[in-house]
């Protein structure tokens, strides 16, 4: 697939992602594993696909250098990046194991596999 066809995808399943995790969310009690598998399941999804012509846009807007040229597998990754964090801070939140430390280890694991990725290149 090319970047456009990722991007406007990314578009369209945003909102009916959301829609799903709203009515999943108001019709199930996430009290099973299985549950709330689907209810972080959904809710990666639709970070992930918000994320990416966010990331994208600012990417190609305001990063504008010789080093870095913004593309869609690039947003893509760090959309996905942007939501692991969120999600592994609220499962953590969940367990009652989150705590600020925590919090800054996991965005500083996001940023350190980022920057790997940057230097590979």
């Amino acid at each position: 697939m090319t970047g456009r066809v990722v991007l406007f995808s990314s578009i369209v399943i945003a909102p009916l992602a959301w829609i799903a995790l709203a009515f999943f969310t108001s019709f199930t009690a996430p009290t099973s594993l299985g549950a709330f598998a689907v209810l972080f399941l959904l809710l990666g999804v639709a970070l992930t696909c918000t994320f990416t012509p966010i990331a994208y846009g600012i990417g190609l807007r305001l990063i504008t250098s010789h080093l870095y040229r913004s593309t869609v597998r690039h947003a893509f990754r760090q959309s996905l990046l942007l939501s692991l964090v969120i999600i592994l801070n609220l499962i953590l939140r969940y367990f009652h194991s989150w705590n600020m430390f925590m919090g800054l280890i996991i965005l500083l694991a996001a940023i350190i596999v980022e920057v790997l990725f940057l230097a590979r290149k």
